[in-house]
């Protein structure tokens, strides 16, 4: 796929961040087209959000609030099937607390699971056919039992099976990328996995939207993870930064018909190394980083989005992506 800065081919993937990986499920055929993709990082690691659509479906995002009582993530959750597929969210708390994964309470753990869903409803025929816990438990298990640095499958997968593009007239899906730090802090890495179901289209815009134009209940998702140290406040700024990829790779984004959202996963692995002279600097490579990141991932996305037909229509992959 191109831009205006000429060809780009995205490459790396979230689980290039050492300790994250990915799970994803989907169900296709007899009236389903929709999946869940869940993010797991390693034990410890700093979480935050920031929602920027008007229309977002989202579970424990306010528990990701720099201010609140507990700073770390279990899992992130993206699913179709919105806010009914949010109900994926609890089958992937249930295998954290089954795997001794969450905030330390009498009698237990509790796993913070936060979550976000696309509008995919009705894609595969059936409106009743949406994700459910046991998918979002399955999804679980499979990061669980990944192997460190695990390939990413993209294109149509995980929570990107029934993801659609331009006003619902193209194929999306999911995407990944990871982007290098350099300097003092080589070895500091920024991944994001990108779930593209935008009303909006790659800029420049190479097609217009089709019939599909009306149905534009539509959102885009992204997890950005790195292995630095960062603060829930720092965590934070990642994603009120990383949305600028968003609004680089599509036109529109974080419109009143989308329910953009990015999380941002901080591993500690690694310090960030700061110049006396210029403390901030390192962290705003690595917010810049987080939005090339973003970009790289949803163009990767719409790289690998093939054409699917159901009952309620055909979509081809988006002209010139690929």
């Amino acid at each position: 796929m191109s831009d205006a800065a000429g060809p780009v081919v995205p490459t790396g993937k979230i689980t290039d961040v050492p300790g994250v990986r990915v799970g994803q499920v989907q169900r296709t055929g007899d009236g389903w087209l929709t999946g869940v993709t869940v993010v797991l990082p390693p034990p410890g690691t700093v979480g935050a959000v920031d929602v920027r659509g008007g229309g977002p479906g989202t579970h424990e995002t306010d528990a990701l609030d720099p201010t609140t009582l507990v700073p770390t993530v279990d899992a992130v959750v993206l699913t179709g099937g919105s806010a009914y597929g949010l109900a994926a969210a609890g089958g992937a708390q249930a295998w954290c607390e089954e795997a001794g994964r969450g905030f330390p309470v009498p009698g237990g753990v509790v796993p913070i699971v936060p979550a976000a869903a696309i509008f995919d409803l009705g894609r595969g025929g059936d409106f009743t056919a949406r994700p459910t816990a046991q998918m979002g438990y399955d999804a679980a298990r499979a990061a669980g039992s990944a192997p460190a640095g695990a390939a990413v499958d993209r294109g149509n997968v995980g929570a990107g099976t029934g993801a659609l593009i331009a006003a619902a007239s193209f194929k999306g899906g999911v995407g990944t990328s990871c982007v290098p730090l350099r300097g003092a802090n080589t070895g500091t890495v920024v991944g994001a996995l990108a779930v593209v179901n935008a009303a909006g289209a790659p800029w420049p815009r190479t097609a217009p939207p089709g019939a599909g134009a009306g149905q534009v209940l539509n959102t885009t998702l992204a997890v950005v993870a790195t292995n630095a140290t960062l603060t829930p406040a720092e965590a934070k700024r990642t994603s009120t930064a990383a949305h600028a990829g968003m609004a680089r790779a599509l036109d529109p984004v974080h419109t009143l018909a989308d329910g953009d959202t990015i999380f941002t996963l901080a591993t500690g692995e690694r310090g960030l190394v700061r110049d006396p002279a210029m403390p901030v600097a390192a962290l705003i490579e690595l917010q810049s980083a987080a939005a090339e990141a973003v970009r790289l991932a949803i163009i990767d996305a719409i790289a690998h989005a093939g054409a699917v037909a159901t009952p309620a229509g055909r979509w081809e992959p988006y002209p010139g992506a690929g």
